[in-house]
């Protein structure tokens, strides 16, 4: 059997049990089931607890602990019916009212031998897949990607990885907003630039763009030979939306070359552009206003969109007729829904956060359930070298790009790097500790742990073959149980990074596979020992490397065979 069979016959007998004792009804059970069992935070208190009597005591008006102690009787009555008597050593209460589980050893050398034999492939599956849209980085093709957008690509793109792992259908979106006043400002930027170029002494606005990448920009133009000048305008001479369509083309070229080097690809690239003028967004409207979500005030049409917890009503044209930016994401939204997808995630930056609120209920107004569209607001990050803050501005209109990320470190460590804290906490990025080849640099320390088991196979003989017929009840050393033990911690890693919708779980789950692994391989000889015992370490060490290199594929990031 599958060891996350183990798993959910643990999670079913919990859910009997808490039906027989206080007739909890199935469905506040399945509300608390994502987050039914856990890892305890230290081993005292067992290798799986559950919280469950804490999150129930309101509703049940009891103590904690007192629900705990009542579920005891009844979850080991249920263990045993469902099989699991010889796999679960002890069951008791603790703290405030956890109930923690013990396993035996046979429960982690099935979940090796599970390891070994799907190569970590179906260990865990989503209970329900779905199509999900993921729709990240997303930036205004108006200049190179931050390190804000890079932080969001890493994010963006492991989290489809994990999605898609688990089961789901997963598609990778960049919505670009390819019009309006910025792009305006793009091309007239662009113009200006080339007009200085030429000679010219302009005045250079402000609020345009400043960056050294719009001067190479009307630099390319001035060398671009000039089309035929008896039919045609050289480019000095171009209306305002050759200038805007030529900006957002190289760009959005350069953008794709950045994404690409960064092993980040999209299977869609969805255009603001072509939105409006698909006519979506006024259908878009006429549907809410079919089903009363609309009105006018003041010359503006509005949103009523405090009919679904929003703290005020939303304006979505303007008094000039113009469209506020809430309008073309009502229409995107609704046509993501259209093309069949049930489950979309975006991922913003930390200063889109009050906007979730009214695109959440327009969602609610479009007819779909409030929870179909998660947002996830991604921090930016700090870069550090040599102890010292790097500016994000190192002179005026310029900033920090992820190009220059990837050129100082590479994108195996600036993706690892990008994940190393959760995504709605603030990130520290030390560039020099990224470069380094210690174990003071985590990618290096996990990346490393891979290349060496990769070594101690190679120079096993015939490993493949024999592993197989190994015998893991001989592994009984405490480094090889503690190394069994986080080994079989992989699916729930899994499970959290679905729930929390945070790849970050990987990166720290690895760096405790990484650090059991070494911690296990120097105090413990593998090669040279017993035959039997040598198989069994071998099979061991042969699951670590299976789910190293699964989590830094999850992750985009290599995993190297030499080092």
């Amino acid at each position: 059997m599958p060891v996350n069979q183990y798993e959910e016959l643990l999670a079913d007998a919990l859910e009997r049990a808490l039906h027989k004792a206080y007739r909890l009804p199935k469905e506040e059970f399945s509300r608390l089931k994502p987050t039914l069992l856990e890892i305890p935070k230290e081993k005292a208190f067992g290798d799986i607890s559950s919280s469950v009597a804490l999150k129930l005591a309101s509703l049940l008006k009891q103590a904690p602990r007192d629900i705990a102690q009542g579920l005891v009787s009844f979850l080991r009555t249920e263990i045993d019916r469902s099989g699991l008597k010889a796999l679960v050593t002890k069951i008791e209460v603790a703290g405030a009212g956890f109930i923690n589980f013990t396993f035996s050893p046979a429960y982690f050398y099935s979940f090796l031998d599970s390891i070994i034999k799907t190569r970590g492939k179906s260990l865990l599956k989503t209970e329900k897949a779905k199509r999900v849209m993921v729709e990240f980085v997303s930036a205004n093709p108006t200049g190179p990607l931050s390190v804000a957008h890079g932080r969001q690509a890493a994010v963006g793109d492991a989290l489809s990885g994990i999605l898609e792992f688990l089961g789901h259908k997963v598609k990778r979106e960049y919505y670009l907003n390819d019009e309006g006043n910025q792009i305006n400002i793009l091309g007239n930027s662009i113009y200006l630039r080339l007009r200085e170029l030429s000679g010219e002494k302009v005045e250079f606005p402000e609020d345009h763009y400043q960056g050294e990448y719009i001067i190479d920009l009307a630099r390319e133009l001035l060398k671009t030979p000039a089309p035929n000048a008896a039919t045609q305008r050289s480019a000095r001479d171009q209306k305002p939306e050759f200038f805007r369509e030529y900006g957002v083309k190289r760009i959005l070229e350069i953008i794709r070359k950045e994404l690409e080097d960064f092993g980040v690809r999209f299977d869609f690239w969805y255009s603001q552009a072509l939105l409006r003028k698909s006519g979506k967004i006024n259908k878009a409207i006429a549907l809410l206003k079919k089903k009363g979500f609309i009105y006018e005030k003041e010359g503006a049409v509005w949103f009523a969109s405090t009919k679904f917890c929003d703290d005020k009503d939303r304006v979505i044209i303007k008094s000039d007729g113009s469209y506020t930016y809430l309008a073309p994401d009502i229409a995107y939204h609704q046509d993501k829904f259209k093309r069949g997808f049930n489950w979309l995630i975006n991922l913003w930056g930390p200063d889109h956060h009050g906007y979730i609120n009214r695109l959440k209920s327009s969602v609610e107004a479009l007819g779909k359930q409030r929870n179909s569209l998660d947002i996830i607001i991604v921090q930016l990050a700090t870069l550090f070298k040599e102890g010292k803050v790097v500016s994000m501005s190192t002179r005026k209109g310029e900033y920090v790009t992820l190009r220059q990320v990837l050129d100082e470190v590479g994108p195996d460590a600036a993706r690892f790097f990008f994940m190393m804290r959760k995504t709605a906490s603030h990130l520290d990025f030390d560039l020099e500790l990224a470069k380094k080849q210690s174990s003071e640099n985590p990618v290096y320390y996990v990346q490393y742990a891979h290349a060496r088991i990769c070594n101690i196979l190679a120079n096993a003989a015939a490993p493949g073959a024999s592993i197989k017929k190994a015998d893991l009840s001989l592994l009984k050393e405490k480094e090889e149980i503690e190394l069994l033990n986080v080994l079989a911690e992989f699916t729930y890693a899994l499970k959290l990074a679905e729930i929390q919708l945070d790849p970050y779980c990987l990166t720290a789950y690895l760096q405790e596979l990484a650090e059991s692994f070494h911690r296990f391989y120097d105090t413990h000889r593998v090669l040279g020992e017993d035959k039997n015992l040598q198989q069994a370490r071998l099979s061991l060490i042969l699951g670590c490397k299976i789910i190293i290199a699964l989590c830094l594929g999850l992750l985009g990031v290599s995993a190297p065979e030499k080092m």
